[in-house]
């Protein structure tokens, strides 16, 4: 027969700090772990039983026991996950600002708007930094800057186009 958890009972601060964190956290996994003591410190239930509760396994639930016995209550929430470094630094950011506000054809490019693609491949010839355009995109919101979609104009070069256009437009309402 499974034993229960070996917490013991729970003193009245840490099932106060433990009902808390369930009722007031946002993160479903913290809330899930801070439930699993309870069920175990305040109900003596063992791991099988908890997991059917939560609906983890048993080895997930006697692990999250573990950790809450060996480091507390702030054991419970997630480590921050690292990875590798940004490539962004604050002078290819600044640079990016910069040139993301002046026109292609002012820095030299073949066409006259820029786009997230051609701004990233600018930018990788420019700096030797490669990056993608989800990453220039989240470097251009953090400044505030989004690139707009093309707008469609019609020109001619009769100098009497704009009287025409208006005469046209006038007829239409």
């Amino acid at each position: 027969m499974p034993h229960a958890l070996e917490i013991g009972r729970l003193t009245a601060e840490e099932v106060d700090a433990l009902d808390t964190l369930y009722r007031t956290t946002t993160d479903r996994r913290e809330r899930t772990r801070a439930h699993i003591v309870l069920l175990a410190g305040e109900q003596g239930m063992t791991a099988p039983a908890i997991a059917k509760i939560v609906r983890e396994t048993g080895q997930t639930v006697h692990n999250w026991f573990k950790r809450y016995v060996a480091e507390g209550r702030e054991r419970l929430r997630d480590r921050p996950m690292l990875g590798a470094p940004g490539k962004i630094t604050k002078e290819y950011a600044e640079q990016l600002e910069t040139v993301a506000r002046r026109r292609p054809r002012s820095m030299g490019q073949p066409y006259s708007l820029w786009t997230l693609q051609r701004l990233a491949d600018f930018m990788a010839e420019e700096t030797g930094i490669r990056v993608s355009y989800e990453t220039v995109r989240r470097t251009l919101a953090a400044a505030e800057i989004m690139l707009s979609r093309p707008h469609q104009t019609i020109t001619s070069p009769d100098p009497e186009y704009l009287v025409k256009k208006a005469i046209e437009e006038a007829r239409d309402h």
